[in-house]
């Protein structure tokens, strides 16, 4: 027999003896996983929802069009970047003006929208009535006929109003998806042409907006809206340069969509220039609105994930530490236990080495269990959650090797310095010890 094989038969041996040592204590064992098992948890069941909402929102916001470019009196563009709340408050709102005139000045803006009562700080809602039924407080938004285009939507039923019924204000609506499925869908009724009352106003329905991609996967209300023009708009809730309580002016934003062939860079500075000028603002002055476009909305997203994640691996390391204690005092208390036993071995030509390499792989077993307990359990939240409530997961090889990988260090690590000591027993005081 090589000595390579005599020395992987040792290592088998040691192994049995450690896993037995284990199987006899199942309880103490369990304990002292316990806090490697909420770490892993925590990593594997947390990756698997953040990545899923990151994977699905990246491909959300493509399908909605990469090129959109947004206008807000403000975003959470600025607040990432510092801005104070007194401060974007005083923004002046913005209007349908703002929108005619990039529609008219812009070379390279293809559609332009403008939707009244849509975004910061408090965008209008209302319930929408049909006879006995209503619908939860869904958004209204006043536009123009361009709505359904800026958004690449598609219809579900009927049509979106044209822009003479938006010119001449009729009251008309388009509903979204859910609003339909309240009112008519769930019991099966044509409700184009029906009469639907948005707050006090009567309205008559013309379309219905077919579902739309879930921002991140995930249902958040995308489908929850009416449309009507914006000069109705106007007469039922208000001018825009009203102010409106205590956030001051009508929550309102301005879509624009570069034309085929443009470059957004350049579409981007053409508005800003407009706006600015629009605005009254000087060189040093900076601007009183936020233009928000894909790369910024994932910008944003990316330091919040990456302060989501580094809350996580503070969170789970701080379980694994506490498992790793636990690890380490109950190795200590199983090497004094077994002092006469650890004499025994080294008596009958036991080596320093065999000794630590046992104990240590006590420890690192019984991490690793942990660690695939872990795995389990996170990937059984992160598929729960999916399961009850549609929230995408993501279950990426590497968040189980990280859990693993993790759960073996800690056992390395705490186990270390009770192998180390076992090691280091003198044979003849081990036989004594009582």
């Amino acid at each position: 027999m090589s000595a390579f094989t005599k020395q992987v038969a040792l290592l088998r041996e040691t192994a049995d003896m450690a896993m037995a040592t284990l199987r006899g204590n199942k309880m103490r064992s369990a304990l002292t996983v316990l806090g490697v098992v909420i770490g892993v948890t925590s990593i594997v069941g947390m990756t698997s929802l953040i990545r899923g909402f990151d994977s699905s929102l990246r491909q959300s916001i493509n399908a909605l069009g990469p090129n959109t470019i947004m206008l807000a009196r403000f975003s959470a563009v600025s607040m990432s970047a510092g801005a104070s709340f007194q401060t974007l408050m005083r923004r002046p709102s913005l209007t349908v003006a703002d929108a005619q005139a990039i529609e008219k000045l812009s070379t390279t803006a293809g559609i332009v929208d403008i939707w009244l009562g849509a975004g910061p700080p408090q965008p209008i809602t209302e319930r929408i009535f049909y006879r006995g039924e209503r619908t939860r407080p869904v958004a209204v938004m006043g536009t123009t006929e361009k709505y359904v285009e800026v958004n690449f939507a598609r219809m579900f039923a009927g049509r979106s109003f044209t822009e003479q019924e938006s010119l001449r204000n009729r009251p008309v609506a388009v509903l979204g998806y859910n609003a339909y499925d309240a009112l008519f869908g769930s019991r099966g009724i044509d409700p184009i042409g029906k009469q639907v009352r948005i707050g006090a106003i009567e309205y008559t329905v013309l379309g219905v907006v077919d579902k739309r991609p879930a921002m991140g996967g995930f249902s958040l209300g995308q489908d929850d809206f009416a449309i009507v023009p914006y000069g109705a708009f106007r007469k039922q809730f208000g001018n825009e340069r009203v102010r409106r309580g205590p956030f001051g002016g009508m929550p309102a934003m301005v879509v624009v969509v570069p034309r085929e062939g443009a470059d957004r860079a350049e579409a981007i500075r053409e508005v800003e220039t407009i706006m600015r000028i629009r605005h009254g603002l000087t060189l040093d002055q900076p601007n009183d609105f936020d233009i928000v476009t894909s790369d910024a909305i994932l910008a944003v997203w990316d330091q919040i994930s990456a302060a989501i994640l580094l809350s996580l691996v503070v969170i789970s390391s701080i379980a694994l530490m506490v498992g790793g204690i636990g690890v380490m005092a109950i190795m200590t208390i199983s090497v004094t236990e077994r002092t006469r036993e650890i004499g025994v071995r080294k008596a009958i030509g036991a080596r320093k080495f065999e000794i630590l390499v046992q104990f240590l792989i006590e420890a690192v077993v019984l991490t690793s269990i942990g660690g695939v307990l872990g795995v389990i359990m996170g990937s059984a939240i992160g598929l729960t959650v999916n399961l009850v409530s549609g929230f995408p997961v993501s279950l990426p090889l590497w968040s189980f090797a990280l859990g693993l990988g993790f759960s073996a260090s800690v056992g390395i690590i705490s186990g270390m310095i009770p192998a180390w000591r076992a090691s280091r027993l003198d044979p003849i005081d081990a036989l004594r010890y009582e």
